[in-house]
């Protein structure tokens, strides 16, 4: 395995961090089988029986998030690229961030979304290097969106994202990937 920067060494404490709570389950491609760098590696010692392997399906993804999320567990949904969260858009606008109100408080399904906003270095191709995070933000009323910046926030981002009543979408940043420290 390829040595992790500190940035990448603290999502895979995180990713473990959340795994030890019963309710989590980690669902997307490349969760349970190498492929995406920015996916994999930071499961690959999380036991296999918490991990759902998915084929590209990206709106069909955050609707089975939801679902888990309505049997009482509290899923970890996986997007290597924030280029294509935007295929779950419809999932996350019309039913997660909309579901509490929709049910008069009936339902409130708690999400953990995981997504990489896009790299310039190397350049991955005009698809998979953009940073959405402000369309996000002005689309959700009722999901939160953090963008993890800095390798110290993102331990306490995710505890945080797990002890909410609210969904969580957390970007992190493909860029810092890459840094040598």
């Amino acid at each position: 395995m390829e040595k992790m920067n500190r940035y990448c060494t603290e999502l895979k404490k995180a990713m473990e961090y959340l795994a030890k709570d019963e309710r989590v389950i980690f669902l997307g491609q490349t969760v349970a089988y190498p492929g995406s760098r920015f996916t994999y590696k930071f499961l690959e010692d999380i036991p296999l029986e918490k991990r759902i392997e998915l084929p590209i399906m990206e709106d069909d993804q955050m609707g089975i998030s939801i679902g888990l999320s309505l049997e009482g567990y509290k899923p970890v949904s996986y997007y290597p690229r924030l280029d294509f969260l935007l295929l779950a858009g419809n999932q996350i606008v019309n039913h997660l961030n909309a579901m509490e109100e929709m049910s008069c408080g009936q339902y409130k399904p708690t999400v953990i979304i995981k997504a990489t906003a896009g790299m310039t270095k190397p350049y991955p191709g005009p698809q998979h290097c953009n940073d959405h995070t402000d369309v996000f933000r002005k689309m959700f009323s009722n999901v939160d969106v953090v963008r993890l910046e800095k390798a110290e926030e993102i331990i306490p981002a995710y505890q945080s994202a797990l002890r909410s009543d609210r969904s969580t979408l957390l970007i992190d940043v493909g860029d810092l990937h890459y840094i040598n420290d």
